[in-house]
């Protein structure tokens, strides 16, 4: 059961007191796992639903207002709310394997007083949810977002991988002290060194290969993975436990296109396969997170801008992600949007399964 209740209530004690919290917090989250994300949809799913709430929940004034729901999730503080109710407080001691961690920017977030929020997240792609985010005014930030973020989770013996912006020596420390291994992406913001590494790649003819292939609606795609260990020509000291350099060369064949693609890595693995591994992982917070946010909840389309409200949103939705892929429905392989739909039709059989309920 998500700790939903341990999450601080910010109202005034002299407030409106009228709906308990946890109570929010739930209709909240089994609103977005059915597809009926923000404030008026929040309202309306528990109308439609207060008989089936009031088993387990206590609804002293009935079902909470979109305007109480706004402007409660607009108070509540997101890092208290990410430490209580996501699944990783449930699972923050087992191993991950491979950490991703890249940044989303809202773009309905912004208004007069800040920019559109920038979410900078650690996914797992074993377990399919998000361990943790920062939330930050610009995408620069990462920077400064990363460490805090490094600083939230238990990373030891994990693979940490980050895109170019995070592929800054401070980071490589930390990642080093807390015993974890990391792979860096390196472009221009890393420029004598992307050069060095690339000059290598470009010029010797000892590689380190594994090949893998891939075919989809006619795209055929082939990924070439270099890792060479021997980089005592390049390592001044500086990059804490760096082992190896690396390259993926991806070719993609459509329609007789021919399009060629090279990405260039630090990292402190000697295992060529790891190597391969993490790198391939590390796609999946853009595909399996970042685009599905915006497929399936509509993230880019919602203006929510208030206080909180926005970055609170976007914890609701990474929490129903991480349930909906966890969920088994009578259709077999069926998709999250179909894991939605079942949801929503049959609240009392998912819901209950969700929430580690007995169905009445």
């Amino acid at each position: 059961m998500l700790l939903v209740q341990n999450v601080p209530d910010t109202r005034r004690k002299s407030g409106n007191f009228r709906h308990k919290l946890s109570d929010i917090i739930v209709i909240a989250i089994c609103a977005t796992v059915c597809g009926s994300p923000g404030p008026n949809g929040m309202e309306t799913f528990g109308l439609e639903l207060q008989k089936y709430f009031k088993r387990f929940l206590e609804l002293p004034y009935g079902i909470p207002s979109a305007d109480t729901f706004e402007r409660i999730l607009a108070k509540v503080c997101p890092d208290e709310f990410q430490k209580y109710v996501s699944q990783a407080q449930n699972l923050i001691h087992e191993k991950w394997k491979n950490i991703n961690i890249d940044g989303k920017t809202m773009r309905g977030s912004g208004n007069n007083k800040h920019d559109p929020y920038h979410i900078v997240s650690a996914w797992c792609k074993e377990k399919s949810m998000t361990l943790c985010q920062v939330a930050t005014d610009e995408k620069s930030n990462e920077i400064t977002a990363i460490p805090k973020l490094l600083d939230l989770i238990n990373i030891k013996g994990d693979i940490v991988t980050i895109d170019a912006m995070g592929c800054q020596r401070e980071i490589a420390k930390k990642i080093t002290l807390k015993k974890a291994d990391y792979v860096l992406a390196v472009k221009g913001n890393q420029g004598t060194l992307h050069d060095l590494i690339k000059d290598y790649y470009e010029t010797t003819s000892d590689k380190t290969v594994h090949t893998e292939h891939s075919k989809s609606r006619g795209r055929i795609e082939k990924r070439e993975y270099c890792l060479c260990n021997d980089v005592k020509w390049l390592d001044d000291g500086k990059w804490a436990n760096l082992q190896g350099i690396g390259m993926v060369k991806s070719t993609v064949t459509q329609k007789e296109k021919v399009t060629t693609a090279t990405r260039y890595y630090i990292t402190s693995l000697k295992d060529g396969t790891k190597f391969a591994e993490s790198v391939r992982s590390h796609w999946s917070i853009e595909n399996n997170l970042h685009w599905t946010l915006d497929v399936l909840f509509g993230e880019d389309k919602h203006h929510a801008k208030k206080d909180n409200l926005p970055k609170n949103l976007n914890i609701l939705r990474k929490i129903a992600l991480t349930l909906l892929h966890g969920l088994e429905v009578k259709k077999k392989n069926a998709s999250l949007k179909m894991k939605m739909l079942s949801c929503s039709l049959n609240p009392e059989e998912y819901l209950d399964k969700l929430f580690g309920r007995q169905a009445a």
